[in-house]
């Protein structure tokens, strides 16, 4: 449960990091993609979940 509890820590933070280091930019990326098609965002979402998994199953192993 530690463990769980410090990587939701570690997402937040890199999560949080380009609010922090460059607001503007990113409100222009959030305007960008809120303008993208519902279909276009989940395949970006299933890519990046897929990454994730992928270097979870690479760091595991």
């Amino acid at each position: 449960m530690k463990l769980f509890i410090l990587l939701i820590g570690m997402v937040l933070i890199f999560e949080g990091l380009p609010y922090v280091a460059a607001p503007e930019s990113m409100q222009a990326w959030l305007k960008k993609i809120s303008e993208m098609p519902p279909g276009q965002l989940r395949i970006m979402g299933l890519a990046a979940m897929a990454t994730g998994l992928l270097l979870c199953w690479i760091i595991q192993g």
